[in-house]
C-alpha cells in the first residue's frame, strides 16, 4: 500500500514538533558536580525516528479505519460489543472470573511484600474515589473539578476530631462521610443553574477555596504544618504492628470497595439513577418530563461527596499525617482521568482505570527518569485508539417490531 505524500509530510512535521518539545529533557543533561553540559544527540535521533514511525502508523491505521467505516455505512449499522463486555454480560464467564479475582485479592498480602500491599491499598482508595466521582460526572453528567475538596473534608474531619476530642476511627468514619455529603449539598446549591465549562470553573474554585482555608487558617487546621500522629484503625482494642495494621487496612479496603460497587450498581439501575442519566442526556427534556432537577443534582453531589469523605478518613488513618499539600488540584485531575480513562458511567471501567493510573507509575520505576514520559505516552495512545474508555457504556435501545397479525 502506497502512503500519500501528504501523510508523510504531516508525520514529518509531528516528528519535528515532538523533537522540539522533548529537546530540553532528552538532549540536554547538566552535570552540576562537574559543571558541564552533556549533549545527547543520539536521543534526539531516536525521538525523531520513533515519533515519525508512530505518527505514520497511527495515520495509516486511521485511514484504514475510515475506509472500513465507509463500507459499513452502506449497510445497517450494528453496535458491536467488545470481548470484555461480552465476558461481563455472560454469567458463565463472569462468575468464575469474579471468583478468581476475589481469591487473588484475599491472598494478596500473603503473596507479596508489605510495600506492594501498601501500594494496593492506595489503588483501592482511588477505586472508591473514582466510583464516587463516576456518580457525579459519569452518570449525572456534572463536570466536577473540585472533588478533592470533599476528600480533604473527610481527612480533616478525622484528624481534627481525633486531635481535640479523642474520637476513634470507626466513630468518625460515618461522620467524615456525612460532613462531606453536607459540603456536597452546599456546593450543589450555587451551581444548580450552571452546566458545562461554567460548572467546572465553579467547582474548581470551590476546591481551591477549601485548600487555601486549610493552608492559612492555622488556629483551625494547623496550616501547612499539618496534623501528625493520627491513629490507625483499631481492631477491638488490639495492638497491631505496622505490617499487621497494613494488612488489616487492606482487607478493610476490600470490604469497602465491594460495598461501593454494590451501592453504585444499585443506584445506576434505580429510579434515581435513571433520573441522573436523563439529566446527563438532556437537562431540558429531563425537566420537561417532570423530574425534579434540583433534587436530582443535589443528590448526585451529596452521594458522590460521601465516598470522597469515607476515603478521606481512610487516607488520614493510613498515612497518620495530613497537610493541605495532599489535596491539590492534581488529585482531582487524577480522579477525573480515572473516570474518563475507564469509561464514563462504567463501574468495571473505572476500576480498571484506577489500577492502571495508580499502579502503572509505580511499576514503571525501572525506566527511571523516562517513566513519566512512558506513562504519558500510554495515556495519549489510549485517548487516540480508545477515546470512549476501556469499557464504554452501551446505551439501552428499544426496538418495536410489528407482528404479522397486526394491521
Amino acid at each position: 500500500m502506497l502512503i500519500p505524500w501528504q501523510e508523510l509530510k504531516r508525520s514529518l512535521l509531528v516528528s519535528l514538533w515532538f523533537v522540539f518539545l522533548t529537546f530540553p529533557i532528552m538532549v540536554i543533561k547538566v552535570d552540576p558536580i562537574e559543571r558541564v553540559v552533556q549533549w545527547r544527540w543520539d536521543n534526539m535521533v531516536f525521538v525523531a525516528i520513533g515519533s515519525f514511525v508512530v505518527s505514520l502508523l497511527v495515520r495509516v491505521w486511521f485511514t484504514q479505519k475510515e475506509r472500513r467505516r465507509e463500507r459499513l455505512a452502506r449497510s445497517e449499522a450494528i453496535e458491536r460489543e467488545s470481548l470484555l463486555q461480552i465476558i461481563l454480560r455472560e454469567p458463565r464467564y463472569l462468575y468464575p472470573l469474579a471468583a478468581a479475582v476475589m481469591v487473588f485479592a484475599l491472598s494478596f498480602p500473603f503473596l507479596f511484600s508489605t510495600y506492594q500491599t501498601n501500594i494496593m491499598i492506595t489503588a483501592l482508595m482511588y477505586v472508591m474515589l473514582g466510583l464516587g466521582l463516576n456518580i457525579v460526572v459519569g452518570i449525572a453528567g456534572l463536570l466536577d473539578l473540585g472533588y478533592v475538596a470533599f476528600y480533604a473534608v473527610g481527612a480533616y474531619s478525622y484528624a481534627l476530631l481525633n486531635l481535640h476530642f479523642g474520637l476513634g476511627f470507626w466513630t468518625l468514619l460515618p461522620v467524615g462521610a456525612l460532613l462531606a455529603a453536607t459540603f456536597g449539598v452546599i456546593l450543589g446549591f450555587p451551581v444548580l443553574r450552571l452546566r458545562g465549562d461554567y460548572l467546572a470553573i465553579v467547582t474548581l474554585g470551590f476546591g481551591e477555596i477549601i485548600r487555601l482555608i486549610l493552608e492559612n487558617w492555622n488556629a483551625f487546621s494547623q496550616g501547612p504544618s499539618g496534623i501528625a500522629n493520627i491513629p490507625r484503625p483499631g481492631f477491638f482494642g488490639m495492638a497491631l504492628s505496622l505490617d499487621q495494621a497494613i494488612s488489616y487496612l487492606y482487607y478493610l479496603m476490600i470490604g469497602l470497595v465491594l460495598i461501593t460497587i454494590f451501592v453504585v450498581n444499585r443506584l445506576q439501575d434505580s429510579r434515581l439513577g435513571r433520573a441522573w442519566i436523563a439529566l446527563r442526556e438532556d437537562e431540558i427534556a429531563c425537566q420537561a418530563m417532570g423530574i425534579d432537577k434540583t433534587k436530582t443534582k443535589l443528590t448526585a453531589f451529596a452521594l458522590g461527596a460521601t465516598w470522597a469523605g469515607l476515603v478521606g478518613v481512610i487516607f488520614a488513618a493510613k498515612t497518620t499525617f495530613i497537610n493541605p499539600a495532599s489535596f491539590t488540584f492534581l488529585e482531582s485531575a487524577i480522579i477525573l482521568s480515572i473516570v474518563v480513562l475507564g469509561g464514563m458511567g462504567s463501574i468495571i471501567g473505572v476500576i480498571m482505570g484506577a489500577f492502571i493510573l495508580i499502579l502503572l507509575p509505580e511499576y514503571l520505576r525501572g525506566l527511571s527518569e523516562y517513566r513519566m514520559l512512558a506513562f504519558g505516552a500510554i495515556l495519549v495512545g489510549m485517548m487516540i485508539f480508545r477515546p470512549q474508555g476501556f469499557i464504554s457504556t452501551v446505551r439501552r435501545t428499544y426496538h418495536f417490531e410489528k407482528k404479522p397479525n397486526d394491521e
